[in-house]
C-alpha cells in the first residue's frame, strides 16, 4: 500500500469557491471576517511533509490563537494549490519552488512570504534489469515525472550531474502515483516522483527495486500569497507556522503524530517516522531561497521557453517579506 494515498474526494475548484463564499464581511484591511468575528483564510496545501507546519497547526489547533478560521484543503499536488491560489479560489497555497518560480515569470500575481522546509534526500527510480546505475546512463531512456513540480526540476539537476539535459532522454508526464506503476509496467525507464511514493515503488518492483541517490538538489517548500491575500490574515497564519515550526522542533515525536493525523490517512506513520528527519524545518525568507528562485528562474525560461524577466531584482519583487517581518521579524534576513 502506497504511503500516501490518494484522496477520493479531493476539493475541485467549484468546491473551493463554495468554501469562499460560505465567509461574510471584511476585516480592516481588507480581509475577509468569518461570522464570529475571527480572520478567515483559505489554503490550499498539498499533502507531504514539506507542509508538515499547516497539519500540526491544524491539528493542535493552533489557528486559533491567532484568531484565524483557516479553511484547509489538500490537492494532489503544490502545483495544483498554486492554480487554486492564482485562481483565487484559496487566499494562500504551500506549494514547491518551480511552480512559485514558474508563475512569476508567467507574470502572474504571487508572492513568496515564507519558506517552510528543505528537503534533499532524492532518488532516481529505476529496475536492475534496465542497468541504470547512473545518471549518465540515463540517455536515450524514458523518463516519468510529475511535470511542472520541482520533481523535474531534481531530474534536470540529475541529468546535469552527467552533462546531460532533458534532451538526451524522453520525459513522460505522469502524475505523482504514477510513477511506480509506470515502471513496473516497463513504460519507462526511470523516474523521479515525490519521497512519499519511495516505498510505493519498492513495493512495485519488488525484487526488480533499484534506485541512484541524488543530494544535489534542495527543494523548498513555500508559502505564497495571491491576489485573494491580505497582509493580516497572511501574518496571522504565518504566527501560527511560526509556533508549529516551533513544536516540531521540541516535540518530534509528538508533533509527527499530529501530522499522521492532521492529514487524515494520507500519510502513512511509518513514512513520517522515516522521512520527516530528512527535512529541515523552518519558517524564513533568506539570501539563500532568492539565490534558488534566480538560478530555477534561468533553468525555466532555457528548458520550458517562458517568458518574463529571470534576473534577481525581478524575483526579489515576488518576495514580500513584509508579513513574516511581522509575525517573527529575526526570521526575514533577505534585503
Amino acid at each position: 500500500m502506497s504511503p500516501h494515498r490518494a484522496r477520493p474526494h479531493v476539493l475541485a475548484t467549484a468546491v473551493l469557491a463554495a468554501v469562499l463564499a460560505t465567509v461574510t464581511g471584511c476585516s480592516a484591511d481588507g480581509g475577509e471576517s468569518s461570522a464570529d468575528g475571527r480572520t478567515a483564510v483559505t489554503l490550499a496545501t498539498s499533502d507531504h511533509l514539506g507542509g508538515a507546519a499547516v497539519h500540526v497547526a491544524q491539528e493542535r489547533r493552533l489557528w486559533s490563537a491567532q484568531q484565524v478560521d483557516a479553511r484547509i484543503t489538500a490537492l494532489a499536488t503544490g502545483r495544483d494549490a498554486l492554480n487554486a491560489v492564482l485562481g483565487g479560489q484559496a487566499q494562500l497555497g504551500v506549494v514547491g519552488d518551480l511552480p512559485a518560480v514558474t508563475a512569476a515569470l508567467g507574470g502572474r500575481d504571487v508572492r513568496v512570504v515564507a519558506e517552510l522546509s528543505r528537503f534533499s534526500d532524492w532518488r532516481l527510480l529505476t529496475r536492475t534489469d534496465h542497468g541504470i546505475t547512473g545518471f549518465g546512463a540515463l540517455k536515450g531512456h524514458k523518463v516519468g515525472v510529475p511535470r511542472g513540480t520541482n520533481v523535474e526540476y531534481a531530474l534536470s539537476r540529475m541529468l546535469g550531474s552527467a552533462g546531460l539535459t532533458a534532451a538526451d532522454v524522453t520525459v513522460v508526464n505522469l502524475a505523482p502515483n504514477q510513477v511506480a506503476a509506470a515502471l513496473a509496467r516497463g513504460d519507462v525507464d526511470a523516474g523521479v516522483t515525490f519521497p512519499s511514493f519511495y516505498d510505493a515503488a519498492r513495493t512495485a518492483l519488488g525484487g526488480r527495486y533499484a534506485e541512484v541517490p541524488f543530494t544535489g538538489y534542495t527543494a523548498r517548500t513555500l508559502l505564497v500569497a495571491g491576489p485573494a491575500a491580505r497582509t493580516a490574515g497572511t501574518t496571522a497564519v504565518l504566527r501560527a507556522l511560526v509556533r508549529a515550526r516551533q513544536e516540531l522542533a521540541a516535540d518530534p515525536t509528538g508533533a509527527r503524530r499530529a501530522v499522521v493525523a492532521g492529514a487524515k490517512g494520507a500519510l502513512q506513520p511509518a513514512y513520517v517516522t522515516a522521512f520527516a528527519p530528512k527535512y529541515t524545518y523552518g519558517t524564513s525568507l533568506s539570501p539563500a531561497l532568492l539565490d534558488q528562485l534566480t538560478a530555477e528562474a534561468a533553468w525555466a525560461k532555457a528548458a520550458q521557453k517562458l517568458p518574463g524577466d529571470a534576473g534577481r531584482a525581478a524575483l526579489r519583487g515576488h518576495v514580500d517579506t513584509a508579513p513574516l517581518a511581522a509575525a517573527d521579524p529575526a526570521a526575514v534576513t533577505l534585503p
